[in-house]
């Protein structure tokens, strides 16, 4: 289907209240390798609207969906084992990972998905290739596209593990503002009342936004980082506890990414600082939380107790944080007064 036939799609400049998620779009859609974008919202917080704007400014436009009941077959694609069996050629079918090359993968209630699919969605989200393998045979295509993935939190969470490989994060909340809730609305009824005449008045800077992104790609090889920018990342990784060094990766590609599209010479500490939050809101952890887990895993390991909070030194209380992280529901114990029961033969006289 051509681009003339396809329904009209809201333009990404027109988006209203939604800049964080509009920087961290763009910067996914700058360097695909950082992992995609999860974006954690209430209903009607304009997610899927944002996943079709971005996918209007790549160079293909292509926006796929991956529907809740999809197989892994549809997804990573199939091999024909026995055409290979037969005539030793490989006949491979692509899934849903091959059409998205260049454009958007776009997975509603990604919250909902079977892990194997959100494992296999994230490898070639990174890596930027896809590869099937079956009895022996593989092969392996090109598979480079911008992962969103959108959840509502009420709808259930994704896995840690998993929810750390999405390179960054946003989280949407609802407008409670009146004079931005009026703008979005009225944004809406022209958009649908004149789907043309609205995007018309939005083509100038839909134009700038392609190009910004295509000059940005090509200068990502260009821009390195210095012992400050490094140092900062690490101060602010340090800061969040963040379990091993994804943070620090994601946070330098994303820190080059803005300043590729804002056409800086250099990376600098303020371009660090600016993603910190998309990089840091699904991996943060308190210093005392992480410290009192890692004490947990240290005891577990040693046989002390499985990882059962262990007193402290001035007393039977475990850490303060204990009761909180804690998947043992420890209630510190409390002095009770004693009362004497009539009619119990105290223990001392039926020795006698």
């Amino acid at each position: 289907m051509n681009s003339a036939a396809r329904r009209p799609v809201f333009p990404f400049a027109a988006l209203i209240g939604q800049a964080p998620l509009q920087q961290a779009l763009l910067l996914a859609a700058i360097d695909p390798a950082l992992g995609g974008v999860l974006v954690a919202g209430p209903r009607g917080t304009a997610k899927s609207t944002a996943a079709r704007a971005l996918a209007e400014l790549l160079p293909e436009g292509q926006l796929v969906n991956l529907p809740l009941g999809a197989s892994e077959d549809r997804l990573i694609g199939t091999l024909d084992i026995e055409t290979v069996l037969r005539d030793g050629s490989v006949r491979f079918s692509p899934g849903l990972l091959a059409k998205a090359h260049l454009g958007v993968l776009y997975v509603d209630e990604v919250n909902l998905l079977p892990d194997a699919l959100v494992d296999a969605l994230l490898d070639a989200a990174a890596s930027g290739v896809n590869t099937v393998e079956r009895d022996g045979v593989s092969h392996s295509h090109d598979a480079s596209f911008v992962l969103i993935g959108t959840m509502n939190p009420e709808e259930g969470e994704l896995r840690p593990q998993l929810i750390d490989r999405f390179g960054l994060m946003v989280e949407l909340q609802n407008c409670f503002e009146q004079h931005v809730r009026q703008a979005i609305v009225k944004a809406r009824l022209a958009f649908d009342l004149d789907p043309q005449g609205f995007r018309a008045g939005y083509a100038q800077q839909q134009a700038a936004y392609v190009q910004q992104i295509r000059a940005a790609r090509a200068a990502l090889p260009q821009l390195a980082f210095d012992d400050a920018v490094h140092a900062r990342v690490s101060t602010l990784c340090i800061a969040a506890a963040v379990d091993g060094l994804r943070a620090d990766l994601v946070m330098l590609r994303a820190a080059r990414a803005l300043a590729a599209f804002e056409q800086a010479s250099a990376v600098t500490a303020e371009h660090v600082d600016r993603v910190a939050e998309a990089v840091l809101i699904h991996r943060r952890h308190s210093r005392d939380s992480q410290a009192h887990r890692d004490a947990r895993e240290n005891d577990a390991s040693q046989g002390g107790g499985a990882g059962r909070p262990s007193a402290s030194a001035e007393g039977n209380a475990p850490p303060a944080d204990a009761a909180g992280d804690s998947e043992w529901g420890y209630l510190a114990p409390e002095p009770a007064a004693t009362t004497q029961v009539k009619g119990v033969i105290p223990l001392s006289a039926k020795k006698r």
